[in-house]
């Protein structure tokens, strides 16, 4: 089963009606969040997860564009089957940034949280302190330093995955970059980092971090690329297609009669690998509807004619 669906709904986290007001939704939030906070709940796994739910909910339904295409599409409309997010992840680094092997690091409700041992990591502390490691036995041998650069990625190559290639002591590294990957992760790459101690052990791990350049037309939401398309105000009235920028090239895409300003539609598939198997989120267009400025005579005699047959009721 994939995250979307084992998902709960967001408005059933809150325990509001859908159509309950923002001032609802944030007294609901914080009844809750007082109440499995974990300072309140400390060691408790199932409040702690409660929390992080509670969380992700207030998130999407405070924020009126997410809520909007949450009311919509559901999760898979606010990115809600990123498998990328939090913790060590699918590119054996980090989502926040990476301190090697003597320092680790959790994450929670979104924001990495990193701490430094020193030296060679717990592991070594417990074994100056006691002659063993942490999982007893001999003390493990000591470890190369870890390194860490970074690489700059297009929108494109962090969508689609790339290979890069860098130099790192003199050496030609590649570097094979994994479809899907987003801004501030890292890809480890184990043994190239400084070299083993003369007294035995093994090479260090480079961390490549990853920096991605902006898009001049798209923005990225976790598993969704999001994009605004303007039309006109009389092809909002009559419908008309639409040609829309996606990653995958150019889209046609229909727009109804009646369309409203702010009004979001679902690329199915045209969004960011989350899966292995290249199962992708959604591209989420919202149309914006242009009210015109600079009108000739005739524009506003026909828009004027709209006005007074529409109070005298012949439109709806």
């Amino acid at each position: 089963m994939d995250n979307m669906a084992s998902k709960r709904d967001y408005y059933e986290v809150l325990g509001v009606s859908k159509n309950a007001s923002d001032d609802e939704i944030k007294k609901a939030y914080r009844k809750l969040a007082v109440k499995y906070h974990p300072d309140r709940n400390p060691g408790d796994k199932e409040a702690e997860a409660k929390f992080k739910e509670i969380n992700e909910a207030h998130e999407v339904l405070s924020d009126k564009q997410k809520r909007a295409r949450y009311d919509q599409f559901g999760h898979a409309g606010v990115g809600g089957a990123s498998g990328f997010g939090g913790g060590s992840n699918a590119y054996g680094g980090f989502s926040g940034n990476p301190f090697g092997g003597s320092a680790g690091g959790f994450n929670f409700n979104g924001q990495t949280f990193n701490f430094d041992f020193g030296g060679g990591g717990l592991d070594d502390i417990l074994g100056d302190l006691f002659g063993f490691g942490a999982r007893g036995g001999a003390r493990r041998p000591r470890r190369g330093a870890d390194y860490q650069t970074s690489v700059m990625l297009t929108f494109e190559e962090a969508i689609f995955g790339t290979t890069k290639k860098i130099t790192v002591d003199g050496n030609d590294l590649t570097v094979k970059i994994p479809a899907g990957i987003d801004d501030g992760m890292s890809v480890r790459l184990k043994g190239k980092g400084g070299p083993a101690p003369t007294d035995g052990g093994e090479a260090g791990d480079l961390y490549v971090r990853i920096r991605v350049k902006p898009h001049k037309h798209l923005t990225r939401e976790g598993t969704i690329i999001l994009s605004e398309q303007t039309v006109s105000m009389v092809d909002a009235a009559l419908g008309c297609e639409i040609e829309v920028e996606t990653v995958d090239g150019t889209v046609t895409m229909k727009v109804p009669a009646g369309t409203q300003s702010g009004t979001p539609f679902k690329l199915s598939g045209h969004g960011v690998p989350f899966r292995a198997d290249g199962d992708r989120g959604p591209h989420i267009v919202t149309v914006i509807v242009e009210t015109p400025k600079n009108l000739s005579k005739k524009q506003k005699e026909l828009l004027e004619e709209f006005r007074g047959s529409k109070k005298r009721g012949f439109w709806n």
